[in-house]
């Protein structure tokens, strides 16, 4: 047997493994890493954090990034070695980090590796006959793989596209199998560059677990920040939002297109949802004069609607669910003084209530993914959710 393999498979009969997820979401801000411990698998999986910590990212890797990102029109050259240069980078981040909470190297038995999204393309965005489902993440595993001598599992969103899905969310299967409730209805709400959600229904039934995107997270403001307040990444506890008033015109016609009425579940990225999209839609309203505060406000309050309208309609009025936030926007105190408005027979809480910081739950989930890889047997969750496990693996020699 291939040492490798032999490695690989001493390492899946572990009682308790030792996985380091890795998220890099879209609105770049920084490498997210969980040192988690995981045991067992499926419905019998427990993971426990032992460290988390987000490195941010320096402005040379945000502007590399940035050049091909979400762009149809990017240098096939620089998306070639941009896709080895990521993984380079976050290796040397995952090396200086594992020194800080000295922990050996040898004692890391899998990365999870989700990588850089740089393009995500649902059918449903570019309508092209002939062409399925697709997206793209840069950051090879087997660079990474080499580069820290840890067996790394990465590229998890094709083998979901490959049996049907669209790639995202995959926040299904981890919140299942960490949240699901025999007491209580559940909504797991991550914000981040976009929204989406996971339903948890509290009779166990694993046809009525329900994922999906519901639109922009902090994508569009973020990006309207960065254009127009240089020096901010973002609009820390919305300073900038909470000095405007929502221009309802615009807000009407940022939620005109059709992606906010096609059916249940539906994903989607900054592909659309972007400054183009915007300017569009201030051409659409014809607004021609405004001030940066009041599209800031408008923006802010078209997440929590259009997060609010697709909770709402994939709930039921008579039964009580609690939404448990994890994700950057649940910091931003504006978007979720609205989402309370929006959706007052809601209890709000974080999963820190249900013991996972909601900073590290996206990097959680692929830690959890990447057991389910090597150890799990795959379970169907709903309608768009296959039965598969996900993730390719990569050693370091």
């Amino acid at each position: 047997m291939n040492k490798n393999i032999q490695l690989l498979y001493h390492i899946a009969q572990k009682p308790v493994k030792y996985i380091l997820g890795l998220m890099s979401g879209t609105s770049l801000d920084g490498l997210d890493m969980a040192l988690c411990s995981c045991e067992g698998s499926g419905n019998n999986t427990k993971i426990k954090v032992i460290q988390f910590k987000t490195v941010p990212y320096n402005q040379t890797f945000k502007n590399e990034v940035k050049s091909i990102f979400s762009n149809r029109h990017a240098d096939l050259q620089k998306v070639c070695i941009l896709n080895e240069w990521v993984a380079e980078e976050h290796a040397k981040i995952i090396l200086s980090t594992l020194l800080e909470w000295n922990v050996a190297v040898k004692d890391v038995d899998i990365i999870a590796s989700h990588g850089q999204t740089i393009y995500h393309a649902p059918k449903r965005l570019h309508q092209l006959p002939g062409f399925n489902n697709a997206t793209l993440q840069i950051g090879d595993g087997d660079h990474l793989a080499v580069k820290t001598g840890i067996i790394t599992i990465s590229d998890f969103r094709q083998k979901h596209i490959a049996a049907g899905g669209e790639g995202a969310p995959l926040a299904s299967y981890g919140d299942y199998f960490l949240f699901a409730s025999a007491h209580e209805n559940r909504i797991m709400l991550n914000i981040g560059g976009i929204a989406n959600f996971t339903f948890l229904p509290a009779n166990g039934n694993i046809e009525q677990i329900f994922c999906s995107d519901t639109g922009p997270g902090n994508t569009l403001m973020d990006a309207y920040v960065q254009h127009y307040f240089p020096g901010q990444y973002y609009d820390e506890n919305a300073a900038i939002a909470l000095n405007g008033k929502v221009i309802k015109a615009l807000l009407h016609s940022l939620k005109a297109h059709s992606f906010f009425k096609s059916s249940f579940p539906k994903t989607i990225g900054p592909e659309l949802f972007n400054l183009a999209y915007l300017e569009q839609a201030l051409k659409n309203a014809d607004i021609h004069q405004y001030n940066h505060e009041d599209v800031m406000a408008t923006l802010n309050l078209f997440t929590a609607e259009t997060i609010a309208e697709a909770i709402f309609a994939t709930t039921q009025s008579k039964q009580e669910y609690t939404i448990y936030c994890s994700g950057g926007g649940m910091h931003n105190p504006l978007l979720m003084h609205h989402l309370k408005q929006l959706l007052p027979n809601f209890q709000f809480k974080t999963t820190n209530d249900l013991n996972i910081n909601p900073d590290a739950k996206e990097a959680v989930l692929f830690a959890l993914l990447a057991n389910e890889c090597i150890s799990g047997n795959g379970i169907a969750l709903g309608k768009g959710q296959p039965a598969i496990t996900m993730g390719k693996i990569s050693f370091p020699n």
